[in-house]
Order: C-alpha cells, then structure tokens, then sequence
C-alpha cells in the first residue's frame, strides 16, 4: 500500500480555524487516490471519494510529534572516522519537515548547508522499551527522506538545533510504502539530476529493527513519528537554484528545489 496526505491542488496548508484547507490522507493506487477517514496509522477507513492524482498537491505523508535521525549510521559515510557502538542518536523538529517540491530555503547566514538521502521509517503503534524482535510489529511503513545539515553549524554549535533543525530541513514523502523489506532497499540521491549517493539499507551499520527498540528506551514512540536511519557515501553543499533528489526503492522520488531565505 502506499499512503499520501494531501491538499486540493491550490490550497495552501494552514490552521483549519482559520479557513485554511485541512489535509487529508488517502490511499494512491494506479493514478487515483482513495480518501481515508483519518490517519491510516488508525485503520484503512475509505471515505468513497476519489481523486485523480494530478488534482491534489502532496504533502509530507506524515505529520509526526517526533523526528528523529541516525547519524553515522553507513561506514561509507565514515571517512576514516570510528565506526559507533550505538545508535548515534538526534532530533529534528517537527517544523523542520517540508513534503514533496516544497523549497529547501537556505538560511541567509548559513554557508555550507548539505543534503542527505535517507530512508525513513514512520511508526505505526506506540513503542516504549520495545526488543529488536518486536520492533518490526510498531513501524508502518516507510518513506525517502532527505536530513538536510548545516556543516558550519553542526561543527561548531553546542546542540545541532539550528543545524538539522531549521524550518524545510526535513524533506519527507513522496508516500509512506508498506510491505516492504526495509532492510534491503536502495537509497540514491540525485543533486540537478546526477547521482551522488547510492546505497542499500542492508549496509546500515545498525539495522532499523535495533533502531527504533533503542530510541524507544529513552523515548515514547506514537504512530506517525518518524526515524531518519542515516545517509550513505559523501554528500555536498547546496546552492540556490539546485534540485535535490532522494529516490527508495518502492516508495519513489522526493524532490525538492533549493532556493536562497527571502
């Protein structure tokens, strides 16, 4: 299955309080999505009503209370730094999370902002000091994600809360996939169309099993957060103008544009 939350093409998302749209969640099959009565974390509920894909804007496929990330978490993104012992564990902010062509935006006093392609994993049922071999039964599915950073700042900041955390620097979608082996999918991220990272999740130096049972010790996990599991080989500075790719294996392509703050 693969699930989208969307808009009515046009619509801008905002605070329904205030007349903006609400978004809504849908299933995407064969060009048609299938609207759902809520989340469908909550169940498969569908409504009846269909739209023609092309006629909806997607949106970020979730809306999570928590993201959080891996870093170092592919030895080829090492670069002769020590492999870790444990899940290197940090948090971007729910603020940060942008969906599908909405803009990368450079902070202006930021100097070497970079992309990350990542798969992501996207919680379906509460986890609290869950065992690697329950883990699999609380994740929902998956989705590509793209842990934009800071170098500068994630360098020299005391926390990397303006480095991984700044408003658009957690692209996420297309769709959220399931029934997917998501042990062994191929992560490739694309910057103006050539590859620069290709990978398979295989390679992760901790598995998304062990992943989510460790965060889940120090944090309540609730359907619909989301784990940034790590990004593969070397990564570069974004400019103004750039299109940053992230494609996974059966979820898709995540793409967005890279522009300067206004």
């Amino acid at each position: 299955m693969r699930y989208v939350r969307y808009l009515p093409r046009g619509e801008p998302e905002g605070d329904p309080s205030n007349g903006a749209a609400e978004a809504a969640w849908g299933r995407l099959k064969d060009g048609v999505v299938h609207a759902l009565a809520g989340a469908p974390f909550d169940g498969d509920r569908p409504t009846g009503v269909t739209h023609p894909a092309e006629s909806v804007r997607l949106l970020a496929p979730s809306a999570p209370s928590k993201v959080l990330a891996v870093g170092r978490n592919f030895r080829s993104h090492l670069h002769g730094r020590e492999a870790p012992t444990e899940p290197g564990l940090f948090v971007k902010l729910p603020t940060s999370v942008i969906g599908p062509g909405d803009p990368i935006v450079l902070p202006g006093d930021s100097s070497e902002v970079h992309f990350e392609g990542e798969l992501v994993v996207v919680m379906g049922r509460t986890a609290k000091n869950v065992s690697m071999d329950d883990a699999p039964a609380h994740i929902f599915g998956v989705t590509a994600g793209n842990d934009v950073s800071e170098r500068t700042w994630q360098k020299n900041d005391l926390q990397w809360f303006r480095a991984k955390g700044s408003d658009s620097f957690g692209p996420l979608g297309p769709v959220i996939a399931t029934d997917l082996d998501h042990d062994d999918l191929l992560i490739e991220s694309r910057l103006n169309g050539e590859t620069t990272q290709s990978e398979r999740s295989r390679d992760l130096i901790f598995p998304i099993a062990e992943v989510v049972s460790y965060a889940s010790r120090y944090v309540t996990l609730v359907p619909g957060d989301v784990i940034y599991t790590g990004t593969p080989g070397s990564t570069s500075a974004l400019t103004p103008g750039d299109r940053v790719e992230v494609e996974v294996e059966g979820v898709g392509t995540l793409a967005n544009p890279v522009v300067a703050a206004g």
